[in-house]
Order: C-alpha cells, then sequence, then structure tokens
C-alpha cells in the first residue's frame, strides 16, 4: 500500500541526495507523465502523489539548503497533498507566460478554486480548495497555482477504475468554462490513488 504521509526516516541527507539526484529527477519526470492534465488554454492540474510530494520535500530541501531544521516545514507543507486513499488531489497552474496577460487572466477568474469539478460516469465530483489561504483576493484576481481536492466515494472510485465511459475534469467558472477528457493513461495511473 502507498504510504499516506513522508515521514523524516524517507528524507535522504542532503550529501545522499546530490548523488540520486538526477536519476530521481528522470524518474519522477516519468512519473509525472501521466500524472497531468491540460484544460483550457491556461490550466494544468498535476495530479500528486506521495511520490511526487517525496521528490518536492527533497527538491526543496535540495534547494534551501535548510538542513534538518527545515524539514519539519516542508512536511506540513507537502504531506496535506498526498491523497489518503478515496481522493485525488491536484495542483492547477494557470500558466501564462507573459506577466501583462497573466495579471489580466488572474483578474478576471476569482473564485475558480471553487468551481473545478472532475465528472465520472455522469457523476460530478466538486473540488475542494485546500484551506491553508486564500486562493481569491478580495478584488476578483486568482492566484495562479491553486491546491484542489477531489473526494470520491465508493461507487465513484469504482467507476472511475473501471475504465467504462469518459472521465471529465474542467471549470465551470464563467470566465473560464473549460473541459478535458482524461486520457486512458492518465486515469489508469492515477487509479492508483484510490488504495
Amino acid at each position: 500500500m502507498t504510504p499516506r504521509a513522508i515521514e523524516v526516516s524517507a528524507i535522504l541527507p542532503l550529501t545522499e541526495y546530490v548523488k540520486v539526484r538526477a536519476e530521481r529527477r528522470r524518474q519522477i519526470s516519468e512519473i509525472k507523465k501521466n500524472r497531468r492534465l491540460e484544460v483550457g488554454p491556461f490550466a494544468t492540474f498535476y495530479f500528486e502523489s506521495y511520490e511526487t510530494m517525496l521528490h518536492q520535500v527533497h527538491e526543496m530541501l535540495f534547494i534551501e539548503k535548510g538542513g534538518p531544521a527545515q524539514i519539519p516545514d516542508e512536511l506540513a507543507a507537502y504531506n496535506p497533498l498526498i491523497p489518503q486513499g478515496s481522493e485525488l488531489v491536484a495542483t492547477v497552474m494557470f500558466e501564462i507566460d507573459d506577466p501583462v496577460r497573466r495579471a489580466r487572466v488572474l483578474a478576471t477568474l476569482g473564485g475558480v478554486e471553487q468551481q473545478a469539478f472532475i465528472r465520472v460516469d455522469g457523476e460530478v465530483i466538486r473540488g475542494v480548495p485546500e484551506d491553508d489561504q486564500e486562493r481569491s483576493r478580495e478584488d476578483g484576481k486568482a492566484s495562479s497555482v491553486q491546491f484542489i481536492r477531489f473526494a470520491f466515494t465508493a461507487a465513484q472510485v469504482a467507476a472511475f477504475r473501471s475504465g467504462a465511459g469518459d472521465v471529465v475534469v474542467g471549470f465551470d467558472h464563467p470566465n473560464y468554462g473549460h473541459m478535458a477528457v482524461m486520457p486512458q493513461a492518465v486515469r489508469h495511473a492515477l487509479s492508483a490513488d484510490f488504495s
């Protein structure tokens, strides 16, 4: 069974991580290929897992060089994004290279984090944003990064895993009403999150 939380014992010392970093990055790149889905012109759903979050913790420790004192903060930040067996968890990024255009588009997307969904076998699973901080400002500007959890019932998990019909991921926001059909390879990879 996949672990549901990263323990301190799973964290490699920096000197050890440096030795395996290139190979780890190659491996995680392969894993992530089937854990992402573009929805509309700007949004990409990156579905998280124990492996993606363990990699993220190692990378933060590598970049920031905070040593053992940094570990508790990283675990507190990334453990909540690990699926707990009956859910999918996504980091949703609105990726717009041009800063002027990015600001203009995000200014129209306030509340978008409340309007994400996954539709499985005709049933809609509403996304619930992480409540660690406000993701839309009072002036209506959305953050370019959103963390969204999708809680499934047992029947919805079974329908997702069956491979039958389409799984649709999208938003029903008035200014970003986009959807995408989840490819079978992504659906298959994400099925492992339900266990």
